[in-house]
């Protein structure tokens, strides 16, 4: 378990907004424009992917003569839509985020382009919450590398060890494994194998709030 008094550094989509319902809208609006149907097995393929690992597999899934890049901005338009209408937060995440403010040092690293990110932190009203937000664009290389994950912990002033990841997909554990974070997993997908030091039902988890140093 990590010290009490750990930094925690929060993924984005579908850990502290269920923007991934955004993202699903969005992508299967995305699949209908290119008459193709979209389901489970293709959200399981695209969550948690940066923006060049998500064009690729639209390049392989969609075809329809747009390159990867075309296709990954295309998406991103449909989300920023979907994401400027409002997110609504994951179960336990706003109360979770008013706990620990101001009392630990608290970021976001999310593989999202920066401006998706204040779209919705904007529209949860999250967006003074964090003494770091950092997005995919905004590092060498995005997740599943750690860039995102040593940044947050350098601009917070600690060392990784000394920080907690929050994860729902398994890129994002591995970019938190691979930094030196204690994480814990809450899948987006009860059955999505997230490799984690800790694995919960929800930030709500007992053992989740145990984890953090918080009171169940």
């Amino acid at each position: 378990m990590p010290p009490n008094d750990a930094a925690i550094v929060f993924d984005f989509d579908g850990v502290l907004l269920d923007s991934e319902a955004a993202w699903t809208r969005a992508e299967t609006t995305l699949f209908a424009r290119y008459r193709k149907a979209y389901g489970p097995d293709d959200k399981r393929l695209l969550i948690g992917g940066s923006l060049a690992k998500t064009g690729r597999a639209l390049e392989r899934l969609l075809g329809g003569g747009r390159t990867a890049a075309q296709l990954a901005e295309e998406l991103i338009e449909l989300a920023a839509e979907e994401f400027a209408r409002g997110v609504e937060p994951m179960p336990g995440a706003l109360g979770l985020i008013e706990e620990l403010r101001g009392r630990r040092p608290i970021a976001v690293a999310s593989n999202s382009e920066r401006r998706l990110v204040d779209l919705a932190l904007g529209g949860s009203g999250l967006a003074e919450a964090f003494d770091v937000v950092l997005a995919g664009d905004e590092v060498p290389n995005p997740k599943p590398a750690p860039d995102l994950y040593l940044e947050a912990c350098r601009r917070l002033g600690i060392p990784p060890h000394a920080a907690t990841a929050i994860e729902d997909s398994p890129t994002g554990a591995a970019a938190a494994r691979a930094a030196g974070l204690f994480v814990i997993g809450i899948p987006y997908f009860p059955d999505l194998e997230v490799e984690a030091d800790l694995v919960g039902r929800s930030l709500e988890d007992p053992a989740v709030r145990r984890a953090l140093g918080l009171r169940p």
